[in-house]
């Protein structure tokens, strides 16, 4: 049986947090300060309401003070979290620490869970995923070269990093460097975990980038003979992209329901705009144009949301549902930008000034379509998975011509 609804819990969780965006986390935006978010004397006190109402974290166990109830349930949370460029940190779930968490979940040792997991899952401290190198394909982890070398009883990394989210202000980076160089490609790198005090871990600079809603900025990093204990790698030797992979399942998820909460947040502010403004004698309302911008609006928001709910329930059930989890990150990013785009044409030069949320969110969604994979490297997945399927079908001959 197909069932699309909430079940009570889950409806019980969206209410609590639609009131919380509501009475606290809109009213705060206007002191988010750029590429640093929110004060911390207005920041800890809402994140204590969200942990009182058991709704902290939801991308992590109960053991770690998360909320442990599957991928549904976290999308339909991010989907309301997600309205607002605050709210995920509000709410604990914000990248690049979910996806730190989740790495850190699964792979790290009892002790590296204590020191690192714990108080990052509390919100504690900040952290940073060091993967993407100026020197090659941002979106084939394969070709990376910085590298992680034995000496001793240390490991010693020498790396050229870029585009770190959250770098400055964090504690600690999780850094992704080829330690197996001949291996297999899929096998050549490893993880570690670096402090960021670390004599060896520099910070470059913070590379100037649209929007300004993360803190800790997009940093260019190098690790400079950086050494470190061998119980600072994180998982086993050679696993590096196999750990990379469980950040990204579920971090798409919550993408594209944030994106989906951003959308319909738009596509709010132009129905307001469109009932309340008059062209002559009507309002824009009535326009056939703002309707077909309304109803294709709507249509996109209520596609993507099934597919990304659809692919949350696959990896409920243990699919990895990858061919699902690529098409709602190319989908649900062009819906975002599509949505916003609306908007703005919706509400003309108005839309374009700071008096409405949508020239912010406008400068932050275009980075949707290039982060987690570029909109071409998912579509390629999607497409070669498809050829796959088909192939396994073994068709004898092609699909039979209609008879006139």
């Amino acid at each position: 049986m197909f069932n699309f609804m909430e079940n009570e819990e889950q409806q019980k969780m969206i209410d609590e947090a639609t009131e919380i965006m509501e009475r606290y986390v809109f009213p705060n935006e206007k002191y988010m300060i750029p590429h640093r978010g929110l004060p911390a004397e207005i920041l800890k006190p809402l994140q204590q309401i969200v942990k009182e109402k058991g709704i902290w974290a939801a991308h992590l166990p109960k053991e770690f003070g998360g909320m442990g109830n599957g991928f549904v349930s976290l999308g339909l949370l991010s989907e309301v979290i997600g309205q607002s460029p605050i709210g995920p940190y509000v709410f604990g779930s914000m990248a690049p620490d979910a996806g730190n968490g989740e790495i850190l979940y699964h792979a790290a040792t009892t002790e590296q869970k204590e020191k690192y997991l714990r108080p990052l899952a509390n919100g504690d401290i900040r952290s940073c995923f060091g993967m993407t190198e100026p020197e090659v394909s941002g979106s084939d982890p394969r070709t990376l070269q910085g590298t992680a070398v034995m000496d001793g009883s240390e490991w010693v990394i020498n790396a050229h990093k870029w585009f770190t989210t959250g770098a400055v202000g964090s504690a600690f980076c999780i850094a992704m460097v080829v330690t197996d160089p001949e291996a297999e490609p899929h096998c050549r790198t490893s993880l570690f975990i670096v402090e960021t005090d670390n004599p060896g871990f520099e910070i470059v600079r913070e590379v100037p980038v649209l929007g300004d809603h993360y803190p800790g900025g997009h940093c260019e990093v190098r690790f400079n003979e950086c050494r470190i204990s061998q119980e600072n790698m994180l998982g086993k030797r050679g696993e590096g992209f196999k750990l990379a992979q469980l950040r990204l399942g579920p971090g798409r998820i919550t993408h594209a329901m944030r994106w989906l909460g951003v959308a319909r947040r738009s596509l709010n502010v132009m129905l307001h705009y469109s009932l309340n403004k008059k062209d002559g004698e009507k309002r824009l309302a009535d326009s056939q144009t703002i309707q077909n911008f309304i109803a294709d609006s709507e249509a996109e928001i209520q596609a993507s949301r099934l597919l990304t709910l659809q692919a949350a329930w696959k990896m409920d059930q243990g699919f990895q549902a990858r061919k699902e989890i690529s098409i709602i990150k190319f989908y649900g990013a062009q819906v975002l930008n599509n949505v916003i785009d609306r908007a703005i044409q919706t509400l003309g030069t108005y839309g374009l000034t700071q008096n409405t949320p949508l020239e912010g969110l406008y400068r932050e969604a275009r980075a949707a379509r290039i982060y987690d994979g570029a909109d071409e490297v998912h579509r390629m997945v999607v497409a070669k998975q498809v050829l796959r399927e088909f192939q396994k079908r073994e068709v004898p001959h092609e699909p039979a011509a209609i008879s006139k």
